[in-house]
């Protein structure tokens, strides 16, 4: 059911909202454990594009051979339909013909048609980290972006540390701000480059310095838990241009995370940020950016998260099975997502009938769903969890139904490691399964993997791949386990949950034990029986 979008008390209908100048090749690569080659910037750039962001920011070229090597490369390999490739760079360095600074000719060499020049915009990082005068800096600015718009560039000036400068010295941050616009920057960028502001400190100092006349942009970072909404004050204060990354990757705490505000601009505030239809692709294009970058997707994360529309309580549920809107702000659909039930302990029998709906089984008495709840509290009680592992859920109700539950049956399985005399560690496993349908023979694997549980799988899939083909599309993606008895060290209970990806579908299955191989087996070998009677083809290929 569709949400109407919320707005702002007096807003008009859908206009056009402040630019998106996405960071996340610069910026967010500065994450810690994160770093993208020449190959990953071009697939991000291509994401980026195709969402419809107004600049992409590509790296720093000449500062480094990965940046230069990108914006090489992009000249011939890059044909973006919507977006704008920005160069980062520094002004001139201090004493110096801004002609003769190789760093700065590097920009213009980028091929980029607009460059970011980052100047210092607090006289204390001016003095004590530059070790120049104030005037000198603002020379720096004014002759860097002279310059290259004489060379036909679009030049943004990124103020760094403005807010902490204007709360120190605002005469001397603003100054910097009016030798931008002086020498012909096309916007000044205002920086919270510490993440130390809250927004009714951003709305000030924006609508103080709007005064100046240049278009402003904002630049938040995550320190406070405040980007986010930081760069909506900035906005509301005049800012025309809101800098940020995707899923808010980022050095430190991050910085504001586009994702997000995409959805707030464009469902709360009635602004068009996108292209028509691009918004219901944002959830996807997250994602795909976090596997890129080779980051955990944030389950909680608002709009895109998995968590982000998941109803576990039962009032909630009840709710729910009579309007979606009433626990939900908007309609998932409408950013890409979906709407999920969880199912635990604290659900009731709308949780239940609202799950198996939407796992396919609309017929689900109330009755049913009453002793379905039971079992799951009884089997909570041992250590299960459904609310994570609806693979798993999906496979107690088909049995609890008198259901399929299996496509083959597991007669055997040994897993063991040795150490030989050279140090090396060899981890076997043999599996021996019989195929429903195939008589009474069995199939026996052996397999060596990295460490038991790789090598159990291996040995599973070799057992299963000749009568089951379509188990080749089946990847098991994480690994999870947690301690559940606390003190008990090692002989406590642990849960391990197994996340399996088939026609870009996530399930996860979930085992409980004492022993931790014989409860990543209950996860596995259920992963494997999930997408077999549950991915609707569940008929081995007869091998007679």
């Amino acid at each position: 059911m569709a949400s109407t979008p919320r707005t702002l008390a007096g807003s008009a209908a859908v206009s056009d909202g402040p630019s998106l100048f996405d960071t996340t090749l610069r910026d967010g690569a500065q994450q810690e454990g994160l770093r993208f080659s020449v190959e990953d910037k071009l697939k991000l750039a291509r994401l980026l594009d195709g969402l419809g962001l107004g600049y992409i920011e590509g790296g720093w070229p000449g500062a480094n051979p990965n940046d230069t090597a990108f914006f090489q490369r992009a000249r011939t390999e890059l044909d973006l339909e919507h977006s704008q490739l920005v160069a980062f760079g520094s002004t001139r360095r201090a004493e110096a013909r801004v002609e003769e600074d190789s760093l700065v000719a590097a920009l213009h060499d980028s091929g980029a048609p607009v460059i970011c020049v980052v100047g210092k915009a607090d006289s204390r990082h001016v003095e004590k980290a530059l070790r120049t005068t104030l005037d000198e800096n603002l020379a720096m600015v004014r002759d860097t972006v002279s310059h290259l718009v004489g060379l036909g560039h679009q030049v943004m000036v990124d103020c760094e540390h403005y807010f902490d400068g204007y709360q120190f010295d605002p005469e001397y941050s603003l100054s910097v701000v009016r030798a931008a616009a002086e020498a012909g920057a096309s916007i000044a960028v205002l920086c919270d480059t510490n993440g130390g502001m809250v927004p009714s400190m951003i709305s000030r100092i924006v609508a103080d310095t709007a005064e100046i006349g240049l278009p402003l942009g904002i630049h938040c970072h995550n320190d406070t838990g405040c980007a986010v909404a930081n760069s909506l004050a900035a906005m509301e204060a005049g800012a025309v241009q809101i800098q940020g990354t995707m899923n808010g990757y980022g050095e430190r705490t991050g910085n504001a995370d586009l994702v997000t505000l995409i959805g707030n601009l464009e469902t709360k505030y009635d602004l068009r940020v996108l292209p028509a239809g691009q918004l219901a692709n944002l959830s996807g294009v997250a994602h795909a950016i976090g596997e890129i970058a080779n980051q955990l997707p944030q389950a909680r994360q608002p709009y895109a998260g998995r968590s982000s529309f998941a109803h576990k309580a039962g009032l909630h549920a009840s709710a729910i099975r009579i309007d979606p809107d009433l626990y939900q702000h908007i309609d998932p659909a409408v950013v890409g997502n979906d709407m999920r039930m969880l199912v635990s302990g604290m659900s009731g029998r709308a949780n239940i009938l609202l799950k198996a709906s939407e796992l396919g089984f609309g017929a689900l008495t109330r009755d049913q769903a009453g002793e379905l709840v039971e079992l799951v509290k009884a089997r909570e009680v041992d250590g299960y969890s459904y609310e994570a592992a609806d693979g798993s859920f999906e496979l107690l109700l088909r049995e609890h139904l008198g259901l399929a539950t299996t496509a083959f049956e597991v007669l055997f399985w040994q897993a063991s490691s040795h150490q030989t005399g050279q140090g090396e560690v060899i981890t076997t496993a043999v599996v021996s399964i019989h195929p429903t349908g195939q008589g009474s023979g069995a199939t026996t694997v052996e397999a060596t993997g990295n460490g038991p549980v790789h090598a159990l799988d291996q040995a599973l899939r070799g057992a299963l791949i000749d009568y089951f083909p379509q188990i080749a599309a089946c990847h098991l993606t994480d690994y999870r386990v947690r301690i559940l008895d606390d003190g008990h060290g090692t002989d406590a209970t642990v849960r391990v949950l197994i996340d399996t990806e088939i026609d870009q579908r996530i399930t996860a299955t979930v085992g409980v034990g004492t022993d931790i191989i014989e409860a990543s087996w209950e996860a596995l070998s259920d992963a494997y029986r999930h997408a077999l009677v549950c991915g609707g083809a569940t008929a081995p290929v007869s091998l007679r």
